[in-house]
């Protein structure tokens, strides 16, 4: 298995950090004990669909967090790979950070953040020279964090945008989860012709006839042209996955097709892409 170990200042981008490797199919722990680092690892073994886990260990631990030396050790002697990942930033920076969220530092007393940074940093300098990666995220938008740690990890991030693209029906509410919903009520509808009407969209004869008109043709050209001028755009302010969701009135004849078409269009231009169909989920 492989393990991350992210540590580092408060306020220096841990959460942004632990996210992105959500993001990346990590799983992830926040705020672990670190004695309890090798148990976790242990039970996670136990499930071989889990290749990769993360987990963040800081100060907030408190006096828990000093048995993070013993358990690297631990870790060793199991012979359990591991990566340590640091992040920290400029005093100012994390100054600023807690001023905008109102939030209090960990080691603060009596309201002190800028005593509680510099003890914080003296506590950090050991597991800080041990890191095989140290990002500092003075400056950093959520995007270029994203971008750092898959650069560390050696993963290329235009492989890692996900589309997920789903057909529904109109008649039973859009999908909240949607980025952009897409409306196919304005084609043709084979609910209307009669050897049509009992077929959904993954028939043959309901796929011909959807596609058979020009305007839909013209519809796909446009969003797939569309969406592929836009994922750059999204992928630069830190977006890596996005939800299509196409529409008819009851979902199960043109949103199927339409939904199908754009999904096998965007494969063919490399990205990793979800089909469902919820309404025909439901019938099932």
């Amino acid at each position: 298995m492989e393990l991350l170990i992210i540590t580092g200042q408060s306020g220096a981008g841990k959460s942004t950090a632990i996210a992105c490797l959500e993001d990346l199919g990590y799983y992830c722990v926040d705020n672990l004990p670190p004695s309890m680092i090798s148990d976790l690892v242990k039970h996670l073994k136990k499930d071989i669909s889990i290749e990769k886990a993360a987990v963040v260990t800081d100060v907030r631990g408190r006096r828990f967090f000093s048995d993070l030396g013993k358990s690297l050790q631990s870790l060793e002697k199991q012979e359990i790979p591991y990566k340590i990942v640091f992040l920290e930033a400029s005093e100012k920076t994390i100054l600023m950070r807690y001023q905008e969220t109102r939030r209090e530092h960990p080691l603060a007393k009596d309201g002190d953040t800028e005593a509680a940074i510099a003890a914080e940093t003296l506590m950090l300098e050991g597991i800080r020279s041990q890191a095989d990666f140290v990002i500092n995220t003075t400056g950093m938008k959520t995007a270029n964090l994203y971008n750092a740690i898959m650069n560390h990890l050696g993963v290329d991030p235009s492989k890692q945008f996900r589309i997920s693209v789903m057909s529904f029906g109109y008649k039973y509410g859009q999908p909240d989860e949607a980025d952009w919903v897409l409306d196919a009520r304005f084609l043709p509808n084979p609910y209307y012709v009669t050897s049509l009407k009992n077929l959904t969209g993954k028939n043959k004869k309901v796929r011909e006839f959807v596609l058979g008109f020009a305007e839909t043709q013209a519809f796909l050209d446009y969003m797939t042209t569309l969406f592929l001028g836009l994922i750059p755009k999204y992928r630069k302010e830190g977006k890596y996955h996005l939800d299509i969701a196409v529409g008819c009135t009851g979902g199960k004849h043109r949103s199927v097709v339409i939904a199908a078409e754009l999904a096998k269009r965007l494969k063919e231009k490399g990205f990793a892409v979800e089909l469902s169909n919820r309404e025909l989920r439901k019938s099932r």
